[in-house]
């Protein structure tokens, strides 16, 4: 029978605006890391990078609209295969009353059908990540002045990032007072879909 590849997962991968590990993603960390104390290092700083794209404003609200256009392009991908769906229900019904022949052909014009719904599928998957790609540059580049200014303002020489280090004093960690500066500046950015030609979503696989 017609195994449908035009899945409703294919976007599922486009979802999370940036992927944290949860050991990496709290701001800030705690002075004694690792219940290793000792002195602050003069001039060494830390910042975590992650944890600033999973807790400044601007990032949370790119990552609600990302997930918000990627349930709006699921939707209509799924709209367009759910006839189809019907269709592949029916024939299941029916195959005990049809010859090999007939249910060959009808797989056939079913795989016809959904042939142009896997590459809209693709296409909007690709389109999705093109949108969080483009969302991250716009908020890193906003980003870098700010990491700047606070490197500048604690009196660091060297900057190390956080979730490299396996404990010590992290008095001089920036990543609070990064998450703060870049809240006063920025809250949200503006996002729509990135519209990509259809040629370069690809050609669906072949259904089976």
């Amino acid at each position: 029978m017609l195994r449908a590849k035009a899945s409703r997962s294919l976007l599922a991968a486009a979802m999370v605006f940036t992927p944290v590990a949860a050991a990496h993603a709290q701001a800030p960390a705690q002075t004694n890391a690792g219940g290793l104390g000792g002195p602050v290092v003069p001039g060494i700083c830390m910042l975590s990078r992650e944890a600033v794209f999973a807790h400044a404003k601007v990032s949370v609200y790119a990552s609600e609209r990302i997930r918000q256009l990627t349930a709006e392009a699921q939707s209509e991908v799924d709209a367009d295969r759910k006839p189809i769906d019907a269709e592949m229900a029916a024939l299941r019904a029916q195959a005990s009353k049809l010859t090999p022949d007939q249910i060959r052909a009808q797989q056939a014009a079913l795989g016809q059908k959904l042939a142009p719904v896997q590459v809209k599928a693709e296409q909007r998957r690709k389109e999705i990540e093109k949108t969080r790609i483009d969302a991250v540059a716009t908020i890193s580049a906003q980003l870098q002045p700010m990491i700047a200014a606070v490197y500048a303002q604690k009196g660091c020489g060297l900057l190390f990032d956080r979730g490299t280090l396996l404990g010590g004093n992290f008095a001089n960690d920036l990543t609070g007072a990064v998450v703060a500066a870049l809240d006063a500046r920025l809250t949200q950015i503006p996002i729509q879909r990135a519209v990509l030609p259809p040629a370069a979503a690809g050609a669906p696989s072949t259904p089976k």
